[in-house]
């Protein structure tokens, strides 16, 4: 097992995150370190999986929050671990919760409000992103928290790169050109981009936004790509959260 960390999340001690890869000791494991219940893998094997990656933060499995992601702009507050429905972004202000969010391509983006002390998980795939769900996340911890850009740092983590993102002619008119670069005819869209700009937009300084370089479609020996693997493909866990 090997976890990825977050230099900018990592200079705040009271803050825990942890993203998985699909590196696994098993190396005869279809689904290598799968942390997801919707692919066809046992679930006890993912289970067993998944204790011991939020163990290997500091967590216990029942203060773990997750939900069924259905590329939306759906946002739930939580303050307790376990299910919490469909949606694509979660939000708690309670130390020892960890927010869920799995990927297997999609951009994550995971936002801590070091003053007011409030965490959010991010799923945005292009539907997402076409949704402004991370805007909608913003604007409820700008109005429902009273957060303030100044005191948010944000990660945006692996996900697929512009250059292995080929997508139709039809999204020429669903994201601006910026975000779109078209060769011989073919069309390949930059999420994450957009999502960074969304921040930037929102009020967040430069110096307080990691976005990752990692491709999850190219690191096929880090991460799993839908992508590039199809249903064979399984999922990975970005968590974060605050230490009681």
């Amino acid at each position: 097992m090997i976890i990825l960390k977050s230099f900018i999340l990592s200079s705040f001690p009271e803050l825990i995150f942890g993203f998985s890869t699909n590196v696994n000791e098993n190396k005869e494991e279809t689904y290598k370190f799968n942390l997801s219940h919707s692919v066809g893998e046992n679930k006890d094997i993912v289970n067993r999986r998944r204790a011991e990656f939020v163990k290997s933060l500091g967590f216990k499995i029942e203060d773990i929050a997750f939900q069924n992601q259905i590329h939306s702009n759906i946002v739930r507050y939580v303050t307790k671990g376990g299910f919490s429905g469909k949606s694509d972004a979660l939000i708690t202000d309670k130390a020892g919760i960890g927010l869920a969010i799995s990927t297997a391509d999609c951009t994550p983006v995971f936002i801590y409000d070091f003053k007011n002390k409030i965490v959010a998980g991010v799923h945005s795939g292009w539907k997402g992103t076409e949704l402004n769900i991370l805007q909608t996340v913003l604007n409820k911890m700008f109005e429902q928290f009273n957060c303030k850009p100044e005191n948010l740092v944000a990660y945006i983590g692996p996900s697929i790169s512009q250059n292995n993102y080929e997508v139709g002619k039809e999204f020429l008119n669903k994201f601006r050109e910026k975000y779109i670069r078209t060769i011989n005819d073919k069309y390949y869209l930059d999420v994450a981009l957009v999502n960074y700009d969304t921040l930037l937009a929102s009020g967040l300084d430069k110096k307080n936004i990691q976005l990752s370089k990692l491709c999850t479609y190219e690191n096929k020996n880090l991460f799993h790509s839908y992508r590039r693997d199809g249903k064979s493909s399984g999922r990975q866990w970005g968590i974060i959260g605050m230490k009681k």
